[in-house]
């Protein structure tokens, strides 16, 4: 087996020598030969570890007290196809997507895979090493390594700025840092060179009331859709969108699709030689969204692999399926499915008249907005999913069933009216809430932070193995909660929302800051808790495949967002998905594979077909 692999160690930032025994140095076997396989620097406070020296032996991965070594074996036919290396120990990408004229391409995997260094590369803002950290190599070495292939003319025309790029960073909250008291609407103009082109835009990202607002007073959705905007104004070739997802609505998320394949417009000569690559967590918008897809698949922080283009379908599928056909490998243990037996199964459970929950009709103003609850019922192991835009009062209803917000009006009765006793109408049940934003005040680790906030389920060896360890955060126990990035806090705050004894669970978007993987593995926990432990759950998701696969049921708002809206009695997912993408005149299909929901073109055939046969979320198990 040697014979075919090759090592590569890693040492994360997490490596603190000065604060530890040397564990990894003195529990080497090679360095107990008297060869310098780990050394630790000082000057730079990291250990370094030699590949060519390392047997492998993981020893020092255990012994490490800061998990911060991992020692991985890679094939060795993929040290030829290094793209770039950060440095010794440091994470490695191999080979590169290549982009194509006129079509959009979508990268899909785990985070930290290198799908952003992937980006920075094709669009010129990382020089590729080749993994030749130590001796960089010129663009004439770079260009010959990629001889004979799309990728090298792309390149070469990026590096002789013959090809203009824009991109649109991850995290929208820096672009607010960076420019904070710039006028939202003098900013877009700058960047367009038609008037019509910018006031297109603004309308269709619904942005004209804000033109007047600076950059540094926008709301997260607001600034994804300036972002947006900012960056399809540009008259560029290659445009980049990380994550163009990010705090939208459904609908939302929709439109900058469209406004994205727009770049790409058909008959367009300038949009024919236009490149777009678009990085993105939702699957449904992804499949929305590209032509063709590269799956990155790897060990996240250590090192990532670009594959080969697929289609779109079978690029996803791949994806999911966690298993490379054209090389034969398999990249995760379990595959990845959204069965259809888990809607048509709770059928006679939906259609129950007896539930052992109800909550009466509500109404509460804030400032100008208003919200009306009509009366629903909830039962034990099921899970109503919230569906509605932005601004409809999604968050004020989850906020009022865990007794935060007070309700204006109780089943007509002011509130003002009511007896202490009938405690404002709300039925009497424990609520365990997981707020949208969340904000790391706890001082301590997050070990601390479980066995604290959750002390009887921390302890528990059934919710470990159910909930804790498919979450992935045992490696977190000893990082700091301050610390924690947004998708390490997001599953954090999942796992003690889990962890408190309740008999109503509120998760308001559960699958903010997750990657594609992360979704489906949240809620696959959240689904199997609930459903094993007989409790009741209410979720705010924008994810539509994630909200398909939780939903035993659905509540769908109307009216106008921000004004005046109405959160509709529950109904069954058939009858609740349907109502919902009439409305936002979108058409679902069921892929027979893995049976994950996939948005129809606008337009397409099966878009038209289903429409007209108003079945706008279709769930017959053929494509």
């Amino acid at each position: 087996m040697s014979d075919k692999l090759t090592r590569i160690a890693i040492v994360s930032d997490a490596c603190k020598p000065k604060k530890c025994g040397l564990e990894c140095k003195k529990s080497c076997p090679v360095v107990r030969t008297g060869k310098e396989c780990i050394v630790v620097d000082h000057k730079v406070k990291l250990a370094y570890i030699s590949e060519s020296l390392c047997v492998g032996c993981g020893i020092c991965v255990k012994k490490c007290p800061y998990e911060a070594i991992k020692i991985i074996n890679l094939p060795k036919n993929l040290e030829k196809d290094t793209s770039h290396r950060y440095g010794a120990n440091a994470f490695k990408l191999h080979r590169l997507p290549t982009p194509r004229r006129g079509q959009v391409l979508g990268l899909v995997g785990t985070n930290g895979i290198g799908k952003s260094t992937a980006l920075s590369i094709l669009g010129g803002r990382l020089k590729p090493n080749l993994g030749r950290y130590n001796d960089e190599p010129s663009w004439d070495d770079i260009l010959k390594r990629y001889r004979g292939s799309e990728l090298q003319n792309f390149l070469k025309a990026v590096v002789e700025e013959d090809l203009k790029t824009a991109s649109k960073p991850q995290y929208v909250d820096k672009i607010a840092k960076q420019m904070p008291r710039h006028p939202v609407g003098e900013t877009l103009k700058r960047a367009s060179t038609s008037n019509e082109h910018f006031t297109t835009l603004t309308e269709t990202l619904e942005l004209t009331h804000l033109l007047d607002r600076t950059v540094g007073q926008l709301s997260g959705g607001e600034l994804q859709r300036f972002a947006i905007c900012l960056i399809s104004l540009r008259d560029v070739q290659v445009y980049m969108y990380d994550e163009p997802s990010s705090y939208l609505d459904i609908k939302q998320r929709l439109t900058a699709a469209e406004v994205i394949r727009d770049r790409l417009s058909s008959g367009s000569e300038s949009g024919a030689d236009k490149y777009i690559i678009v990085v993105e967590h939702d699957l449904s918008v992804l499949d929305y969204l590209s032509d063709f897809v590269c799956v990155l698949y790897g060990t996240p922080g250590a090192y990532g692999v670009i594959t080969l283009p697929y289609s779109v379908r079978e690029g996803i599928n791949v994806f999911l399926a966690g298993h490379i056909p054209t090389e034969n490998l398999r990249f995760r243990e379990e595959s990845l499915t959204f069965k259809i037996a888990e809607v048509e199964d709770n059928a006679d459970l939906l259609d129950a008249k007896d539930r052992d929950g109800i909550y009466p009709m509500l109404k509460k103003t804030l400032g100008q907005f208003s919200l009306t609850v009509e009366e629903g019922s909830f039962s034990p192991s099921e899970i109503t999913i919230l569906l509605g835009e932005n601004g409809t009062g999604k968050t004020t209803f989850i906020k009022l069933l865990a007794g935060i917000l007070k309700p204006d009006f109780v089943d007509g009765v002011s509130v003002a009216e009511l007896d202490e006793d009938q405690n404002s109408g709300m039925p009497r049940l424990a609520v365990s809430f997981k707020p949208q934003a969340i904000t790391p005040n706890f001082p301590g680790t997050v070990q601390e932070l479980l066995s604290t906030k959750i002390p009887s389920s921390f302890g528990d060896t059934f919710f470990h193995e159910q909930v804790i360890k498919p979450m992935t955060i045992e490696h977190l126990f000893d990082h700091k909660v301050k610390t924690l990035s947004g998708g390490e806090l997001q599953r954090v705050a999942i796992v003690l929302a889990l962890g408190k004894p309740a008999n109503v669970y509120l998760l308001d978007e559960p699958s903010a800051y997750l990657d594609s993987e992360q979704r489906i593995i949240a809620s696959k926990v959240i689904k199997r808790f609930v459903m094993h432990n007989r409790k009741t759950a209410f979720i705010v998701e924008h994810d539509f495949i994630m909200a398909c696969y939780l939903a035993d049921r659905v509540v769908v708002y109307d009216g106008q967002p921000g004004v005046d809206c109405t959160a509709h009695t529950p109904q069954t997912l058939l009858t609740g998905m349907n109502q919902f993408l009439k409305q936002i005149d979108v058409s679902f299909r069921r892929d027979p594979t893995n049976f994950r929901p996939r948005v129809n073109k606008k337009g397409s055939q099966k878009d038209e077909e289903q429409k007209k046969a108003n079945q706008f979320f279709y769930i017959d198990n053929t494509d």
